[in-house]
């Protein structure tokens, strides 16, 4: 029996060295990018143990103090971190309400285009502002939404309103965080969508066709159950994103006037670790916010499974 064992193993073996070589080269494609997640993904992983502990720059990470739970009693007994994560919640609910179906919408829109030509001329302007830094568009903005000089509030006058301060008024700066972030991200986010309505199948719209559905009809009963799938798997990604932000969008934007309002995790944290040097309390902020975007998608799978059959695993 032992003997036999061996064998098993030892053919095993041998296949194994047998693909191998077969695909060395291909391994060797690999080991670069195992590497570069090594040193940049996993290395860093050591450094979430600043969360429990009290950090001194002299000392470094492995012999600074072990503190517990101290810096996680510090952060729910912290009225301004609530107020930070009551912000977060409620703007990334806001970009998912209307930032998640619209590049759906605009996908189907494309999709629905006859002309190839002007189909590749709308493509390339929604695709182009995902390519500008928020440094750059932040500049934009502030001259387009000025309330002296920029062209909305110009309009805005001229029909006789008064103007609006998008970017210094909290009733406004949410909205104008959801708008700004849907402008820039929607023709980048519609490439999945457009990339799964090709593989609907065909003979699906003629049968639909041949049914009576018009547009409306073929869109509702073929082209949405054909996505779905991905529809899915996108909605289950971006529930982790919940308590996470676009922080490059709101550092730049935000400003003292707003700060009660659009004050997120991601400023706060930069704040307490880069501004205040408190590297362990800014590390256990983001601790937290990573465990429950984990709970969040996993959660979203599990539903997602039960009801449609649609996950990610």
């Amino acid at each position: 029996m032992t003997s036999i064992s061996k064998s098993v193993r030892e053919k095993k073996r041998r296949s194994f060295m047998r693909r191998v070589r077969k695909h060395k080269l291909h391994l060797l494609m690999i080991v670069p990018v195992i590497c570069w997640y090594l040193l940049f993904k996993y290395g860093p992983l050591y450094g979430v143990t600043l969360a429990f502990k009290k950090y001194q720059l002299l000392k470094g990470i492995i012999a600074s103090p072990w503190v517990g739970l101290d810096n996680f009693q510090r952060l729910f007994s912290s009225y301004n971190f609530w107020n930070v994560f009551r912000n977060t919640i409620i703007i990334a609910a806001l970009k998912f309400v209307f930032g998640f179906p619209a590049p759906i919408i605009l996908a189907l829109l494309l999709n629905e285009l006859r002309g190839n030509k002007y189909k590749r001329v709308v493509q390339s302007l929604s695709y182009l502002p995902h390519f500008i830094s928020w440094v750059i568009l932040t500049g934009i903005f502030m001259v387009i939404l000025s309330p002296n000089r920029g062209p909305i509030n110009t309009l805005l006058k001229a029909m006789g309103m008064k103007s609006i301060y998008f970017l210094g008024d909290p009733k406004y700066f949410r909205g104008t965080l959801v708008v700004t972030g849907i402008w820039k991200g929607v023709g980048w986010g519609s490439i999945v969508y457009l990339a799964a309505l090709g593989g609907v199948n065909e003979e699906l719209y003629d049968a639909a066709r041949v049914d009576g559905c018009g547009r409306w009809g073929r869109i509702w009963y073929v082209t949405l159950p054909g996505i779905a799938p991905v529809v899915t798997i996108m909605l289950i990604l971006s529930m982790g994103s919940l308590v996470e932000d676009d922080f490059d969008q709101i550092f730049n934007l935000l400003n003292d006037a707003v700060l009660g309002v659009g004050d997120v995790l991601g400023t706060f944290i930069y704040r307490q670790g880069i501004t205040n040097l408190d590297f362990s309390y800014a590390t256990a902020v983001e601790l937290f916010r990573n465990l429950i975007s984990l709970v969040l998608v996993l959660s979203a799978n599990y539903f997602s499974k039960r009801i449609n059959e649609y996950g990610l695993w």
